[in-house]
């Protein structure tokens, strides 16, 4: 009870804080842990993440963890809209900000202890470690503030929040909220399953009081059917779902409040809630242009956030014909609104982002010449122009230009910077290969070699995201190997990976995945 109360008491000191003038930077003694040089104004922990939460506990901090790359679009979006923002600095100074870049010494390792995999992850922890919230890394940035705050002042950690809501217990409007706003896409599966996110959202919406915290959350719940594998998508109620996203989409503050959902999964929800070629899904795809429509041209939204509306609108042509022609005036508006987010967009953080959106925008209209010389435009300014060249590698590829492809795959791979990067890239090189040239067996093992290679003097290789990369890749090359016509050279390479296993100490948790990943019971 003692341990509560004094988070309680932490909670009632930040927010005082929060509304007094903003007090400065917290010191550190030449005992502590060192922050890295101040960036945008945050003290960010680099390294010692033990040694910050040690920090957090002494002073009765709440403790903030971003797990991020530096080639990561949204990422680097979150930089450019959400850190530099001096409501975020602001806050800043009443917690312990921590940042994990991915390929630093020892991060997948991190990553597997507070399972974080995609990137950004951002959790909110109380003082005593305990994770109170994982904040949304696609809503905009005064929403996002909004969210943190809730996190910051939350009397309990989400986790007892969702089972007091669950049991039938009386929940705060900032608790419900919360709830509707945790970042259920990095959740990793610690508070639901993913086979029962939709039926518990479901239950959440039913039992919130009415209104936008309810709207977000039954929303969540077509979003989770939608991806989910098990058979509950099949169970959803069309008719329902489909007159639960029309009147969202029709209604500006809705549709608004819930842009992030309307511009990611148009095609998975109106494919959800209709039949194709349907008066009831042409309805709802009008309906919902006409929403992304408005919201591609909102001056309040980020120019990714619009870029992603204008994206959606491509998506929402596409659905029943996915090959078809998109409208002239259509492809007219993507082309405009591309160019005036490029000419607009100085910020190296930004650009990185809304290259990335604009695109992806050009390539699903079919416009992939467009795409491909804003992409090689920005390999001369990108800080990490390796991930733009996996972008040049698809267009390649859906050009049916094999050759092409492959060629940008290698140059990703040869420029990407960084353990976990250079792994992810090698990984999308040996894949290009494997899917576009499986006879070049050379080519494959030689590769395959140069990973292995650098996986055997990488310091914790094979946890969290490596892991799941690697697992992946393995089974590619065993059924690559399915008719056992490149069993030598899996053999040579199965022999090489052994060799680094080998390295491993026994006791070692790595040990068993190393082993595993070239087995052919991986097929």
């Amino acid at each position: 009870m003692k341990d509560k109360m004094k988070n309680l008491s932490a909670t009632a000191a930040v927010l005082a804080a929060l509304l007094c003038a903003a007090a400065p930077a917290m010191a550190l003694t030449a005992t502590e842990s060192k922050p890295a040089a101040a960036a945008e104004g945050i003290n960010w922990y680099e390294g010692d993440v033990d040694a910050a939460f040690a920090f957090a506990k002494a002073h009765n901090k709440p403790l903030f963890l971003y797990w991020g790359a530096a080639w990561c679009p949204p990422c680097n979006q979150v930089k450019a809209t959400i850190f530099n923002r001096q409501g975020f600095i602001e806050r800043s100074r009443f917690f312990v900000p921590v940042h994990i870049d991915g390929d630093s010494a020892g991060a997948q390792k991190l990553g597997e202890r507070f399972k974080v995999r995609g990137y950004p992850t951002m959790i909110l922890f109380q003082p005593d470690g305990k994770e109170i919230t994982r904040l949304p890394g696609e809503v905009d940035a005064d929403r996002y503030l909004q969210t943190l705050t809730l996190g910051i002042s939350a009397n309990r950690p989400v986790r007892q929040t969702l089972q007091a809501a669950l049991a039938g217990g009386k929940l705060t409007a900032d608790e419900w909220r919360l709830l509707a706003y945790y970042s259920w896409d990095t959740d990793e599966q610690q508070l639901v399953g993913s086979r029962e996110l939709s039926s518990t959202l479901k239950r959440l919406a039913a039992s919130c009081p009415p209104g936008d915290t309810a709207n977000r959350l039954a929303l969540s719940a077509l979003v989770a059917a939608a991806a989910a594998q098990s058979g509950e998508s099949a169970s959803v109620d069309k008719t329902a779902a489909a007159a639960q996203l029309m009147k969202a989409v029709s209604d500006a503050h809705t549709a608004r409040e819930n842009m992030d959902i309307f511009a990611n999964y148009p095609a998975d929800l109106v494919q959800l809630a209709t039949l194709p070629k349907t008066p009831a899904r042409a309805k709802l795809i009008a309906a919902w242009d006409l929403a992304m429509q408005r919201l591609s041209g909102a001056k309040t939204l980020s120019k990714t956030d619009r870029l992603s509306a204008l994206a959606a609108q491509i998506s929402l042509a596409r659905i029943d014909t996915p090959d078809g022609a998109l409208a002239p005036a259509l492809l007219k508006d993507v082309r405009q609104r591309v160019a005036l987010a490029d000419s607009a967009t100085t910020d190296v953080y930004e650009r990185q982002s809304v290259i990335n959106a604009g695109a992806h925008a050009l390539s699903d209209a079919g416009l992939l010449d467009d795409s491909d010389r804003l992409l090689k435009a920005e390999l001369k300014r990108s800080h990490a122009p390796y991930y733009f060249m996996l972008s040049l590698a698809s267009n390649a590829k859906k050009r049916g230009d094999k050759t092409g492809a492959i060629n940008w795959y290698e140059q990703a791979y040869q420029a990407a910077q960084g353990p976990a990067t250079r792994l992810q890239w090698g990984a999308a090189y040996l894949s290009g290969l494997l899917e576009l040239a499986p006879q070049d067996e050379s080519r494959i093992e030689k590769v395959a070699h140069s990973m292995l290679q650098e996986l055997g003097s990488t310091q914790n290789a094979f946890y969290e995201r490596n892991r799941s990369v690697l697992e992946r890749l393995g089974k590619k090359l065993n059924t690559w190997n399915g008719d056992g016509k490149h069993q030598a050279a899996l053999g040579r390479l199965r022999l090489q990976l052994d060799a680094v296993c080998g390295k491993l100490a026994a006791a070692d948790a790595q040990r068993a995945t190393c082993q595993g990943l070239l087995s052919p019971a991986q097929v």
